[in-house]
């Protein structure tokens, strides 16, 4: 592939998921999932039909970056799993009957000043 066909690919893929809405990115990732999948095998049938050294590094290649870019998907998505967990909340505890509450400090302790009476006015 050219560099600006893999630069069009490249900012058309940018351009497709970054205006997805966030319902889409599950499917999303799934599908990039399943395409990582067939560029392995794909690396695979290539490796193993393999006659010349270039085609072995080929393969190899192709299976090295198919994998290496599944395992990132499958961290990224396991990272964005995280954020829709259920956080346990934390049972409430009853104040024991012999406790005695306390004085809230975040209050002012300085004395009021009396409100000053204010001047009439005068014409």
């Amino acid at each position: 592939m050219e560099a600006p066909a893999l630069m069009i690919a490249a900012f058309a893929g940018w351009l497709i998921v970054s205006r997805a809405p966030a319902i889409l990115h599950g499917p999303l990732i799934s599908g990039c999932m399943f395409l990582n999948a067939i560029v392995v095998v794909a690396g695979l049938d290539i490796l193993l039909t393999a006659i010349a050294p270039a085609e072995q590094v080929a393969g190899f290649l192709t299976i090295l970056f198919g994998a290496a870019n599944a395992a990132g998907g499958y961290a990224v998505g396991a990272e964005s799993l995280v954020k829709f967990r259920a956080v346990p909340r934390a049972e409430p505890v009853a104040p024991a009957a012999s406790v005695k509450p306390r004085r809230d400090r975040r209050r002012s302790t300085a004395p009021r000043r009396k409100p000053q009476p204010i001047p009439a006015a005068t014409d």
